[in-house]
């Protein structure tokens, strides 16, 4: 199916949306404006029959267990006003039906931090998230409205919810945005993930977590180096080994050797510090393997560390204590990851118009929301979108969305949509396919 165009209105809103601020306080932003987001969404889509289902900030007896990344966890104790202010949004268009017969998209509005100028040159839409993901958001309702216009009885027989969430970024993994909503049971026999995927049907999601290797030792005076522990150097013989040696371990994910942090100063040797890596993993199993290559290399290094130094004049101290003052923290761990369904019914209905094509099965998948939709039973899940993370610098200065890139996905959409509606159901043993 070809593209749809962006009616006026819709190109209106989606430079309404760049304008408001949304990231979340994770990001370190200022007080995000999701709220006024999500209303503005739900205005726009009422005309097309959509109404608010939900639109509530989760609770935080919710956000207690172990999948929980410990920022969220920490922010939450702390401030309650933080879940507050990240609300998410749930549109439902036509009667409650099975969820045989219910499509679900999620979106997010939240964004990562930095200030980006809106504006639409005529072909470009620019701003913080016009890619990831406002500018989907926007194509999605677009969308929507061509199948409606398509298929007039499209709502008759076939429901269609939209998640407009919080808390994709920042770190916190959806456990506030998405997951609360999955919980709640509102999806569908078809979940799509709007994130940017060149158009290509991503069947998977990795899962990512998060390391923490802290040393807690002695400070000591610069002329008196020896008398303290030399976090710097250990932290880096660490990160060094880190980087070296567990990305072969990685088992289908990536390993990022990120943040390393002891003091800004000259004239001391910082005892303290910590080190930090982000883990992704393609399934559960491949998680817990790499977290356990990972704590040996970490305990395998200082044994390294202590071999090498414990003669040093300035570092024996530090050798000596290495795996006293080293511990690894974890921040996030044990979150699912999304695997490829056996579903040929729902791949073949989504690739059949030919604008949407298969993602390649060697190349890798990345972390999104889609990651909560592992293990429903009876659907199917995958994420599609418009756009490129890379190359429409999402997360990165100078983010922007193509207009034809979305209206590719609102063409899309449409597609889907209509041959959804007019599906016939195969039944196989009882069962609505």
């Amino acid at each position: 199916m070809s593209g749809v165009p962006l009616a006026p209105a819709e190109q209106r809103l989606l430079l309404h949306l760049l304008e408001l601020p949304t990231a979340g306080p994770l990001e370190g932003g200022q007080e995000p404006l999701l709220w006024e987001a999500q209303r503005a969404y739900a205005d726009a889509a009422a005309p097309l029959g959509f109404g608010v289902v939900h639109h509530a900030a989760a609770d935080p007896a919710e956000l207690t267990d172990d999948q929980v990344p410990l920022a969220v966890r920490r922010a939450v104790a702390a401030d309650p006003g933080f879940l507050a202010v990240q609300p998410s949004l749930v549109l439902a268009l036509g009667p409650a039906l099975p969820q045989a017969d219910t499509v679900m998209f999620n979106v997010h509005l939240d964004t990562v931090a930095g200030v980006e100028p809106a504006g639409f040159d005529g072909r470009r839409f620019t701003g913080r998230g016009a890619t990831d993901a406002k500018g989907p958001a926007v194509a999605l309702l677009a969308g929507i409205r061509a199948a409606l216009d398509a298929c007039p009885g499209l709502a008759d027989g076939t429901r269609v919810l939209i998640q407009a969430v919080a808390g994709e970024e920042g770190g916190a993994m959806g456990v506030f945005g998405t997951r609360p909503l999955i919980r709640r049971g509102l999806y569908g026999r078809l979940n799509l993930f709007c994130e940017p995927t060149g158009l290509r049907l991503l069947p998977r999601a990795t899962a990512a977590m998060t390391a923490c290797v802290r040393v807690d030792g002695d400070d000591a005076i610069d002329d008196r180096p020896a008398a303290g522990h030399n976090a710097t150097v250990l932290l880096g013989h660490l990160a060094q080994r880190l980087a070296t040696r567990l990305p072969e371990r990685a088992g289908g994910g990536q390993v990022c050797v990120a943040g390393l942090h002891t003091g800004h100063l000259h004239n001391r040797v910082y005892g303290s510090g910590r080190l930090l890596l982000n883990c992704s993993y393609p399934d559960s199993a491949a998680g817990r393997a790499l977290a356990g290559h990972l704590e040996r290399e970490v305990t395998d290094g200082l044994r390294e560390f202590t071999a090498a130094y414990a003669g040093h004049r300035d570092l024996a101290r530090t050798a000596a204590d290495a795996a006293a003052i080293t511990r690894v923290e974890w921040h996030k761990r044990g979150l699912p990851a999304l695997a490829p369904a056996d579903d040929p019914w729902a791949a073949e209905l989504l690739e059949r118009g030919g604008d949407v094509v298969p993602w390649p099965a060697d190349e890798p998948a990345f972390t999104c929301d889609a990651l909560w939709a592992a293990g429903l039973p009876g659907t199917y899940s995958a994420v599609l979108g418009p756009g490129d993370l890379d190359r429409n610098r999402a997360h990165a200065a100078g983010e922007f969305a193509e207009l034809s890139d979305l209206e590719a996905f609102a063409g899309a959409v449409s597609g889907i949509l209509t041959r959804f509606a007019a599906r016939r159901h195969a039944v196989t043993g009882g069962t609505r396919q």
